[in-house]
């Protein structure tokens, strides 16, 4: 069995001092592979060193970059110039994370899709996927992605939208990213659109060192904690682990071309 996390910082500080056993004990929750996407310019020179040096260990590193839109104070209209250097010379293998947030206190809509657009359009041009991370702008979102009809999808971080939403999302190519919200039995519209849609719609993530799973309130999130989340997938669909890990694993392998 392997399973593969989709969206999992593990390059943040707080992973620093305990990086090593962070892997380890996602080894040993059979975790294959961790795509680890950047969040503004001045992080990617840190996460291509630390995937170059680290990243055929196991599990594997593969980087993603990208401008998010919670940090659009950082961002510069000349960091998308140095984005498309990357995805031109770097084996990347997403673009993100990147999408829109109107969840923010005072988001700035018009700055967003700004940085948006020409994101998705390098992710057509040099045919990649997508990470994308919506708060409370799924319509405005699928509108986008309706308008540049990327070739390549990608991946809806942490969805959470309606099951109406989700189906658009899947026809435009993409997978819907469960983590951490789905552990929570609370969450009921989320559980009910996994239990309606077939599971090859899904892939796994953990978003560590964010988003705690249920039990772990107040504790840093990893990357073995997907083994959870997968287990919390198979109880809600009736299904055994072994299914949502094998059918996970494979839709991820695909879109992300690994191997």
């Amino acid at each position: 069995m392997q399973l593969i996390d989709t969206h999992c910082h593990i390059d943040f500080s707080s992973f620093e001092p305990v990086r090593a056993e962070v892997l380890a004990r996602a080894a040993s929750a059979h975790v294959s592979h961790i795509i680890v996407p950047g969040v503004n310019a001045s992080g990617w020179s840190n996460l291509k060193s630390l995937v170059l040096r680290e990243g055929e260990l196991t599990p594997h590193l593969h980087m993603a970059f990208g401008l998010h839109p919670c940090f659009l104070n950082e961002h510069q209209t000349q960091d998308l110039d140095q984005l498309e250097a990357l995805l031109a010379s770097d084996p990347v293998c997403a673009v993100g994370e990147i999408g829109l947030d109107l969840f923010i206190p005072q988001a700035d809509l018009d700055q967003q899709l700004l940085f948006l657009r020409p994101q998705l359009a390098l992710a057509n041009k040099y045919h990649l996927p997508v990470l994308l991370h919506v708060r409370k702008a799924h319509d405005l979102m699928l509108k986008q992605l309706r308008r540049f009809k990327l070739a390549r999808g990608g991946v809806v971080h942490a969805f959470s939208g309606s099951e109406q939403q989700a189906r658009q999302y899947i026809e435009l190519g993409f997978k819907l990213g469960l983590g951490g919200a789905v552990t929570y039995e609370r969450a009921q519209k989320l559980r009910r659109t996994v239990q309606t849609l077939a599971l090859e719609h899904f892939v796994l993530e953990t978003d560590a060192p964010d988003m705690p799973l249920s039990g772990y309130q107040g504790l840093p999130n990893e990357p073995s904690r997907v083994l959870d989340v997968a287990n919390i997938i198979a109880e809600v669909k009736g299904c055994t682990l072994e299914e949502v890990a094998a059918t996970t694993t494979k839709q991820a392998l695909q879109l992300f071309d690994l191997e």
